[in-house]
């Protein structure tokens, strides 16, 4: 698949989840998971400190994330990302879009290994879905 067959696939999902949202609104895991509320997208971030970020109930892990949440965004750092998509692929996780920094040779081999849509090559969600601040 071409990088923008595998960023329409990411995006055709019905719910999306943020690894790494954060509820500090300078962090890019805050800024995602707000891009998806700006695109009317359904997203559910995971947070194992927080109970709620931008009004959201939150996760506390990949595992704990519904069935139809099939796309994931990973602000993580890469040795939390090779645990997250392990998580993930446990969680029945489809697509798995690494954010710039987030991305490890490990996590993204796993992922291709499993059968994961993985994005990974710097490509970046506010960018592709035109995320703007308030």
């Amino acid at each position: 698949m071409t990088i923008q067959q595998k960023i329409d696939q990411f995006l055709s999902a019905s719910c999306f989840a943020v690894a790494g949202a954060s509820t500090n609104r300078d962090k890019y895991g805050n800024k995602c998971l707000r891009c998806y509320q700006q695109n009317q997208r359904k997203v559910i971030p995971i947070n194992p400190r927080a109970t709620e970020i931008e009004g959201i109930p939150c996760v506390g892990t990949v595992r704990d994330l519904p069935s139809d949440c099939t796309s994931l965004s990973v602000i993580t750092p890469p040795k939390i990302t090779e645990q997250v998509v392990q998580d993930a692929l446990a969680a029945g996780v489809k697509n798995i879009w690494m954010q710039p920094g987030a991305q490890s040779a490990q996590a993204v081999e796993f992922c291709e290994e499993n059968g994961i849509n993985v994005i990974a090559d710097g490509s970046c969600l506010l960018v592709v879905l035109h995320y703007h601040e308030h």
